[in-house]
């Protein structure tokens, strides 16, 4: 507009949160855009200070570290609370462990790559949302990673043991 340069006016302008910084200040940039994309990789690699390629250090790389899932429920508040819509991108969207665990988080999005779709819409399918989202809640009060793993495969193991690995 300051230019003078046509554009779309109705375009949706969103924001990719992938650091720790834009998840502290999500309840502000909620109110400037018309969604979030929560980048689950380098969220992860960033908040834990963790490079998972390198490989003396990517065993430490971890999607259900509690900060990490607190961080993504602090995101998906402040989204709600605005009125956007929230997506989930990167490898834990389209990892089965994970997807009952996001949607009870509340995310309305899961991004995830061609071959992992159909696995991970099986799963949805069979999820009752009532029972992510008491998973969810269970793992926020968690204080280690290897619980919040183990309480979303127990769930899963029961709504789909077929794809428990």
């Amino acid at each position: 507009r300051q230019e003078g340069k046509p554009f779309d006016a109705g375009m949706k302008v969103g924001v990719m949160i992938e650091t720790p910084g834009a998840v502290m200040i999500a309840d502000t940039l909620a109110s400037k855009v018309n969604f979030f994309s929560i980048g689950t990789n380098d969220l992860i690699q960033y908040s834990l200070a963790v490079d998972r390629t390198n490989d003396k250090i990517a065993h430490l790389y971890n999607p259900t570290h509690p900060g990490i899932i607190r961080s993504i429920r602090q995101v998906i508040v402040a989204a709600h609370k605005a009125g956007i819509h929230v997506g989930i991108c990167g490898e834990m969207a389209g990892e089965p462990d994970f997807v009952p665990l996001l949607l009870g988080l509340g995310v309305d999005e899961l991004s995830a790559s061609a071959p992992l779709i159909p696995q991970v819409k099986y799963l949805i399918r069979r999820l009752k949302i009532e029972e992510s989202r008491a998973l969810a809640e269970q793992a926020l009060t968690m204080q280690y990673s290897h619980e919040i793993l183990e309480a979303s495969r127990a769930l899963m193991q029961r709504v789909a043991p077929e794809i428990v690995n």
